[in-house]
């Protein structure tokens, strides 16, 4: 399932509310099987990238080079001369966003959990990038797994199952992409939205 909607919309919280970390004031919610979860900020802690994606597991080499493949991070442990064994610095100061966003992935890929929920991973990558994590990871890699990701990357909407469309923290469209339309979504005016609130947040860093 793809979950779309405006900056503010509650996307996040919804994810939470599924790993129960947010108050409940009404209804009753049950989740079977373990849940990995990719948060928006990715967390990087200082260790080896291989740490940072085993996070206490039992290495498995094999395991391990498909996770690379699939998250699109064989091609940078490639080019550090210590490869998986590279030490990240707090809070991964010696890497990029998007390698950050990857490792992240590639760390909830590991764990071979039961659900994946997924906060806008792809936004802190290149268009490419995003096209073959979306192929490789969302589409083969977790064919099996239920997946929530959230994405502002409206041109995998066509591909997904399912998409849930939220307003002001509430459920406005779920169905697939032909009946979302027919219920009048409006793709054009949700990334109009989100670009401008991004151009703000860009504006107030600089």
């Amino acid at each position: 399932m793809i979950v779309v909607g405006r900056i503010g919309t509650g996307k996040t919280t919804l994810l939470m509310s599924i790993m129960d970390e947010t108050v409940r004031l009404s209804g009753t919610q049950t989740v079977k099987g373990r849940i990995a979860y990719v948060e928006q900020e990715p967390f990087i802690f200082s260790g080896t990238i291989e740490e940072n994606i085993t996070f206490g597991y039992k290495l498995n080499e094999d395991r391990m080079n498909y996770v690379l493949k699939v998250s699109q991070l064989d091609q940078d442990i490639s080019a550090f001369a210590a490869g998986i064994k590279t030490m990240i610095g707090e809070r991964g100061i010696n890497i990029s966003g998007g390698q950050k966003a990857r490792i992240s992935l590639a760390r909830a890929i590991y764990q071979d959990a039961d659900i994946y929920l997924l906060d806008d991973p792809l936004s802190a990558v290149d268009p490419e990038v995003a096209n073959n994590i979306y192929r490789d990871c969302i589409q083969k890699a977790l064919k099996h797994k239920l997946v929530v990701l959230v994405t502002h990357q409206l041109q995998f909407l066509r591909q997904s199952q399912q998409i849930l469309v939220l307003k002001d923290g509430k459920q406005e469209m779920l169905g697939t992409f032909d009946e979302i339309r027919q219920l009048g979504f409006d793709v054009d005016e949700i990334l109009q939205t989100y670009n401008q609130a991004k151009r703000n947040d860009d504006a107030e860093d600089q």
